[in-house]
C-alpha cells in the first residue's frame, strides 16, 4: 500500500492520524518537493534527499504564501485529494476566487470594484480594501475617504452587521459567530462561538462546496441589521482546530476517506 501524504497539518493532528490510520503516512508541515510523472504523484522522502516515492492520496490542510503551483500540480495529477485539488486551486487567489464564487452564491450583493497599482479610489461611504492572496484575515483595511492602491486591490462596500462562518466538514455543518474588538472579525477570537444555523446560508454554502468540489470549506458572510446577507469570501482551507467538535469530525473524515477504495 502506497503512503498517504499529509501536508500542512500540525503535529498533534498528524500524530492522531498516524495512530488511527492503518496505512503508511508521510507528513510535512511545510510544502514538500513533488513530481507528477505519467499520472503518478511522487514526493521527496523526508529522510532521503533527492529520493522520490509514490503516494496514493493527499490530505492537504494549510495556506502557504507560494502554494498556488503546488495546488495546480495536485489538480494536474487528478488523484485522490482532500478536500479537492481543483477547488482549492480555483479559490486560492483572492480576486479570481471571489469572482468564481460570486457566480454561484445567492448572496453576492455587495458593490465591489478593483484598482490597479498606482491608482486612487474615492470612497462613497465606508469601504474595505483587500489585496494579496494570504487570506487568514491579512491584507485588509477600511477607509472612508480615498485609497491609493500600491498593489492590485479589490474594494467592497463595508456593511455593518454580524460576521458569521458556515463550516462544512463532509456532511456535517456548523455556523460560527465570529468576534473581534474592531471591525475585523475572526474565528480565532476567544469569543467566537457556535450559533443556530441559518438554513439559507447553509444551502448557499453547500452549493458553493459542491460547485468547487470541496469536502471541507468555510464560507464567510455578513448579516446586516435589516436581515440582508452578503458573501464575504470562501475559505478553501478553513480552520478545523479552534473547536474540538470540528477537529474530531475532520480527523474522522480523513480516516474514512483514506480507507475508501481508489478508482482505477
Amino acid at each position: 500500500m502506497e503512503p498517504l501524504l499529509l501536508v500542512g497539518l500540525d503535529p498533534p493532528e498528524t500524530a492522531e492520524l498516524r495512530r488511527r490510520l492503518d496505512r503508511p503516512v508521510l507528513a510535512f508541515e511545510t510544502l514538500p518537493r513533488i513530481r507528477v510523472d505519467r499520472g503518478i504523484l511522487l514526493v521527496e522522502h523526508p529522510r532521503f534527499m533527492g529520493h522520490f516515492v509514490p503516494v496514493e492520496r493527499v490530505a492537504y490542510h494549510a495556506i502557504f504564501e507560494d502554494d498556488f503551483d503546488f495546488l495546480a500540480a495536485l489538480a494536474l495529477w487528478e488523484g485522490p485529494c482532500l478536500p479537492g485539488a481543483r477547488g482549492m486551486m480555483d479559490l486560492r487567489l483572492r480576486l479570481p476566487g471571489l469572482v468564481r464564487a460570486l457566480a454561484v452564491t445567492r448572496f453576492g450583493g455587495i458593490p465591489r470594484g478593483y484598482a490597479d497599482r498606482g491608482t486612487t479610489v474615492p470612497a462613497e461611504g465606508p469601504t474595505v480594501a483587500k489585496w494579496g492572496n494570504w487570506h487568514c484575515g491579512e491584507d485588509k483595511a477600511r477607509f472612508d475617504d480615498a485609497w491609493a492602491a500600491e498593489v492590485p486591490t479589490l474594494f467592497e462596500q463595508f456593511v455593518e452587521g454580524e460576521a458569521v462562518r458556515i463550516v462544512l466538514v463532509g456532511e456535517h455543518a456548523w455556523q460560527v459567530r465570529m468576534a473581534g474588538d474592531g471591525w475585523l472579525r475572526s474565528i480565532h477570537d476567544p469569543r467566537a462561538a457556535f450559533m443556530p444555523i441559518d438554513p439559507e446560508l447553509l444551502d448557499d454554502a453547500r452549493r458553493l462546496a459542491e460547485h468547487f468540489g470541496l469536502a471541507t470549506v468555510g464560507v464567510d458572510y455578513i448579516v446586516a441589521p435589516d436581515g440582508g446577507r452578503y458573501l464575504l469570501e470562501v475559505n478553501h482551507v478553513p480552520n478545523v482546530t479552534v473547536f474540538p467538535e470540528i477537529r474530531e469530525t475532520y480527523l474522522a473524515l480523513v480516516v474514512r476517506w483514506a480507507d475508501e477504495p481508489t478508482s482505477d
